[in-house]
C-alpha cells in the first residue's frame, strides 16, 4: 500500500440519508402532540392560587411534533457526533481516552447510585469506604501524604491547589505576592494563580522546551509563593532537572505545585512526591478514564505534602473507632471548595479503574501511551516540524511551519483530517510553538488504528504539496462546509427566532 493510497477510507461515521436537519421550530405544525395523558383523577387546583404572580397562563412558542419525528430528529442528530465509541480522538493534553463500560456499570449500582450525601453516616459505611480506598490507590500513586477529593475539576483542582499554598504562607506570617508560571504551563496555571491573587511570572522555557534551571534561581526570591509546573509539560516534555527546580524554590522557602493533568505518562512510573513536589491535583478523566467534556460532572483531587495537610477543604474522610464518618472541625482549613463532598460517581469510576489494573496494570498503561506517542513522532517527524527534539512522553507537538511554505497552516490540516475519519488534534496549542499540532493518541489506541491515522497525516502532507486548496477548502465530507469562525466567535447566532 502505497502513500498515495492510504488505509483510511473518508468517513468513518457514515452520512444519514438526511443530509439537511431542520430545527424542531422548522418541523412544528399546530395540534401535533408526542403525548396522551389520561383523565384527571384527582381535584384540580387552581395554579394561579399557588404560585401568584409566577403563574404563566401558557407555555409560550414550543414546537409541536408527534412522537416519531422527536425520536428520529434526535437519533439522527446522536449520530453525527463524534465519539470515542467510533474512533481516535488525538487531542493533545486532553488524554480522550476510552472509558470501560464496568466502570458505568459499577457506578450505576443501586445502593451507590441512589446514595444522598445527606444520609447519616451509620447508612453510608460503604459508600464512605470507596472514598477511604480511592483516597489511599491516589495518595500512594502520586507519593504525596494527604488528599481531598472535593475539588469538581482539574482547574478547580488548581486553585484548590493554591488556596493552600496561599494558606500555608500566611499561616507563617508571610503572604508572599507572586507564582511563577512556565510558558509551557497549561493555560489555566497562570489564571488560577491571578484568581488566587498573586502576581504572575512567566518563566521561558529554554532550547530543549525545559524550564531553564539558572533563570529560575534569579527569580525566584523571599516574595515567592510557589511555581505551577505541569510536568510533563504541554509539549509532552519532562522536567528532567525536576529536581534542581525543587530544591531552587525549597531554599527561598517557596512551594513547588505540580499541575498532574498529564499523569498519563507517569502513573506507575514515577511518583511526583518522591521529586519535591508539595502539592499537586489530579484529572481523574485524563489519568483515570472517568467521563470527560460535554459539561459534565469532572474531578480534580488535590494530594499534598503533610506541612499542607490542616489546610485542606473541610470536610476531611476520618476514621471514628471502626466507622467513617466526616471532620468539620479545621481550624486551619481554606473551606469548602465544593457542595458535599465532591462529585462521587467519579469516584467510583476511578476506583473501579485503578483496581481493574492494579499496580501492573498501571504502569501498562502509561507505557502504551508514551509508546504511542512515539511511535506517532517517529512515523511523522520526516513530514512534520518538531520545533523540540527533547524526547517526548504521552504527547508531540509538531508545528506547521514547512506546510506554511505553501499557505496551509495547522487549522486547515485538522479540518482535512475530518475527511479522514479522525477527530482533529488539539490545533495551535501550546503558545510557544508556533502553529503547533499536538497530538496524544493515549493507551487505547492500538497499532492498527494508530496506522491509519499516521497514514492519513502521510496523505495530507501529500496533499499539501500537490493540491494545497483541497486542504485549504476541507472538510469536504461534512455536512457543513467550512465556518467562517472568526464571525462565529465574535458575531455568534445563540438563539432562533420565527420568521
Amino acid at each position: 500500500m502505497t502513500e498515495a493510497t492510504p488505509r483510511t477510507t473518508l468517513g468513518k461515521v457514515r452520512a444519514h440519508q438526511t443530509q439537511n436537519e431542520g430545527l424542531l421550530f422548522e418541523k412544528s405544525s399546530p395540534g401535533k402532540r408526542a403525548y396522551k395523558l389520561p383523565p384527571l383523577d384527582v381535584p384540580e387546583v387552581n395554579p394561579g392560587a399557588l404560585l401568584g404572580e409566577s403563574h404563566r397562563e401558557d407555555t409560550g412558542a414550543l414546537p409541536e411534533l408527534s412522537e416519531i419525528e422527536i425520536i428520529r430528529h434526535f437519533t439522527r442528530l446522536s449520530t453525527w457526533n463524534y465519539a470515542i465509541d467510533l474512533g481516535m480522538y488525538p487531542l493533545g493534553s486532553c488524554t480522550m481516552k476510552y472509558n470501560p463500560r464496568v466502570n458505568e456499570f459499577v457506578s450505576r449500582i443501586e445502593g451507590l447510585a441512589e446514595a444522598h450525601p445527606y444520609q447519616p453516616e451509620s447508612l453510608s459505611q460503604g459508600s464512605l469506604a470507596i472514598v477511604e480506598l480511592l483516597q489511599k490507590c491516589l495518595i500512594e500513586i502520586t507519593g504525596m501524604d494527604a488528599i481531598t477529593l472535593q475539588p469538581a475539576a482539574g482547574a478547580h483542582g488548581e486553585f484548590t491547589g493554591i488556596l493552600l499554598v496561599r494558606a500555608y504562607h500566611e499561616s507563617k506570617g508571610n503572604p508572599r505576592r507572586k507564582v511563577l508560571v512556565p510558558d509551557s504551563a497549561h493555560g489555566t496555571n497562570p489564571a488560577t494563580a491571578a484568581v488566587c491573587g498573586y502576581q504572575v511570572q512567566n518563566i521561558k522555557s529554554n532550547a530543549l522546551g525545559m524550564v531553564d534551571v539558572d533563570e529560575l534561581a534569579k527569580v525566584v526570591d523571599e516574595d515567592t509563593a510557589a511555581l505551577m509546573l505541569t510536568n510533563p509539560s504541554t509539549i509532552g516534555v519532562f522536567e528532567s532537572e525536576i529536581h534542581k527546580i525543587a530544591d531552587i524554590l525549597h531554599a527561598k522557602g517557596a512551594l513547588l505545585y505540580m499541575d498532574g493533568a498529564n499523569m498519563n505518562a507517569l502513573c506507575g512510573r514515577a511518583r511526583p512526591g518522591d521529586f519535591g513536589v508539595d502539592v499537586m491535583h489530579l484529572n481523574l478523566h485524563k489519568t483515570f478514564s472517568t467521563p470527560h467534556g460535554g459539561g459534565g460532572p469532572g474531578s480534580g483531587p488535590v494530594a499534598c505534602k503533610a506541612i499542607l495537610e490542616p489546610f485542606l477543604p473541610t470536610p476531611v474522610l476520618v476514621r471514628k473507632g471502626d466507622a467513617l464518618g466526616w471532620n468539620f472541625d479545621r481550624p486551619q482549613t481554606v473551606g469548602r471548595v465544593r457542595a458535599y463532598y465532591g462529585n462521587y460517581g467519579m469516584f467510583i469510576r476511578a476506583l473501579a479503574y485503578i483496581l481493574a489494573n492494579g499496580p501492573d496494570g498501571l504502569r501498562q498503561t502509561t507505557e502504551d501511551a508514551v509508546l504511542n506517542a512515539n511511535y506517532i513522532r517517529k512515523n511523522l517527524e520526516d513530514l512534520y516540524e518538531l520545533p523540540y527534539t527533547t524526547a517526548s512522553m504521552h504527547e508531540v507537538v509538531f508545528s506547521d511551519k514547512r506546510q506554511a511554505a505553501k499557505g496551509i497552516r495547522t487549522g486547515d490540516i485538522a479540518k482535512r483530517l475530518i475527511d479522514y475519519g479522525f477527530h482533529p488534534y488539539t490545533v495551535s496549542f501550546p503558545l510557544i510553538v508556533s502553529g503547533a499540532l499536538m497530538i496524544e493518541p493515549t493507551e487505547s489506541e492500538s497499532r492498527e488504528e494508530l496506522d491509519l491515522f499516521i497514514d492519513a497525516m502521510r496523505a495530507i502532507a501529500k496533499e499539501v504539496e500537490e493540491n494545497p486548496d483541497l486542504v485549504k477548502h476541507a472538510p469536504h465530507s461534512t455536512r457543513v462546509s467550512r465556518l467562517d469562525e472568526v464571525t462565529a466567535a465574535r458575531k455568534p447566532v445563540l438563539r432562533w427566532k420565527p420568521q
